[in-house]
């Protein structure tokens, strides 16, 4: 029973401001219905310029993104990490992806497949949709007028081309060149340069000035010619390898004509080389020291630099340094280099473990399919990611991922366009288990259940982190 001061005091407080508060009866409803009680929040978007990639999951509303765009005002870089098991969605988002940037005029893109079945690259398809032949880098093939990427091509300056045979002999050694072998590296390349002309100089005749240096080479040394052959003799050969061996036929000669580097898309297709050998890792210092001194050019155009399985660079320190530089080179001529991973694990644990870190560190944007969740926990310690970010990601069904721009980290869903499927859905994609081929019922409500299942989780651990600051 109530105080009757209480009463005479609440009834006098309304008589001269009117009731105060109201007395309501108790509603019972679902949790679904009482969800309509609370306004509907999302986090901000990246704005409305550039590619659009689909829909985020809980507002439903588009999602665009553009590193060109957002670089300077949301990215401090525009590189891009992608990663995930296979048959989730990595590849169909890599290629829509480019097939949206190449709409627009200033746009340029460079793929290194190294994926492929039937005798042909993932990327085949979307080339011939283009009118591009890929280069396809194939010993066997190189020995019959195929295509050779020659590392002393004249329009790489001597500079790189030094840097560029170092790197292929480190790569191939496992271990960096010592001064005596480099001096022996060094003054073979001069010698070369200054006294070949009337043709491009190839592998082979570094192979042989190594094996017969010149005396004046001893001379400026003032070391006995001997010492300068016995100097320069495993680099000699490492590099017969590339000439007369397992490689031979790619980069022991002038390189091929009709690369046509001016082109919208250049795809080099590395699918006939074995993913685990050396050859992989010796393949992309080439083609990345190339590159930088032939393809990236202060011309205004933003280019796009995508490596499939890209650990093979990352997991070797020399091939992972020669990148870093790209990067920080190239960041500043409009280069946004894509690097496409299964796990983060193969990366961090590696033998470049240093290297990667600076190359992840790079990556402001790093789009995350589904793991299983040690994997995820483990890849949301090394790049920061929210925990109810790291609990949805083993729950996520293919073509769903967690994106974190810059710490601006969202659920998104990949949409593809019917033009876009036929390119997009190769055979391998849809032999490795993923639900490509699904009907489009069955996809809508697998992605119903996948932002079900995501918005409980994220519920579960905002209630759990409310109740921990409740409690602090």
């Amino acid at each position: 029973m109530r105080d009757p001061l209480s009463a005479l005091s609440d009834a006098f407080t309304s008589f001269l401001f009117g009731k105060v508060e109201t007395t309501r009866l108790p509603v019972r409803t679902s949790t679904g219905q009482a969800q309509a009680v609370y306004l509907p929040t999302a986090a901000p978007g990246l704005g409305d310029s550039g590619v659009i990639i689909g829909r985020e999951v809980y507002s439903g509303k588009g999602y665009i993104y553009d590193p060109f765009q957002l670089y300077g005002q949301q990215l401090p870089a525009p590189h891009w990490l992608v990663l995930g098991e296979s048959g989730n969605g990595k590849s169909a988002l890599e290629k829509t992806y480019v097939l949206r940037q190449l709409r627009f005029r200033d746009r340029q893109v460079v793929v290194l497949d190294a994926q492929g079945e039937d005798g042909v690259g993932e990327w085949n398809l979307i080339a011939q949709e283009l009118g591009i032949t890929p280069i396809r880098l194939d010993p066997t093939a190189a020995l019959n007028g195929g295509i050779r990427l020659n590392p002393l091509d004249p329009s790489i300056t001597t500079t790189g081309q030094l840097a560029l045979l170092r790197t292929i002999i480190e790569v191939a050694m496992g271990h960096g060149l010592d001064e005596r072998s480099g001096f022996a590296l060094k003054v073979a390349h001069a010698y070369v340069t200054a006294t070949i002309t009337e043709r491009q100089p190839v592998l082979m005749d570094i192979v042989e000035q190594l094996r017969h240096p010149e005396p004046e080479s001893a001379e400026a040394m003032n070391v006995d010619i001997d010492d300068v052959r016995a100097w320069g003799l495993d680099v000699a050969l490492v590099l017969d390898r590339l000439v007369d061996g397992d490689l031979r036929g790619m980069f022991d000669g002038p390189t091929a004509a009709g690369i046509d580097l001016d082109a919208p898309l250049i795809v080099f297709d590395l699918s006939h080389i074995d993913r685990n050998s050396i050859a992989m890792p010796i393949l992309m210092a080439i083609v990345g020291v190339w590159l930088e001194h032939t393809w990236i050019r202060p011309d205004r155009k933003k280019r796009i630099f995508l490596v499939e399985e890209a650990w093979h660079i990352i997991n070797s320190p020399f091939v992972a340094q020669l990148f870093q530089r790209l990067l920080k080179f190239g960041r500043r001529l409009g280069l946004s280099f894509v690097a496409v991973v299964h796990h983060l694990s193969d990366v961090v644990d590696g033998a470049a473990a240093k290297e990667a870190a600076a190359i992840l560190k790079m990556a402001s944007t790093r789009t995350i399919y589904a793991q299983k969740s040690d994997e995820a926990r483990a890849t949301g310690r090394v790049i920061g990611l929210p925990r109810w970010a790291v609990e949805i990601i083993p729950t996520l069904t293919p073509g769903i991922a967690v994106w974190d721009v810059n710490g601006n980290v969202q659920v998104v869903k990949h949409l593809i366009t019917e033009a876009e499927r036929p390119l997009v859905f190769t055979d391998r994609a849809m032999t490795e288990g993923s639900a490509d081929d699904m009907l489009p019922e069955d996809i809508r409500a697998a992605e119903l259940e996948a932002e079900q299942r995501a918005a409980r989780i994220e519920h579960q651990q905002r209630m759990s982190d409310s109740s921990e600051s409740t409690v602090a």
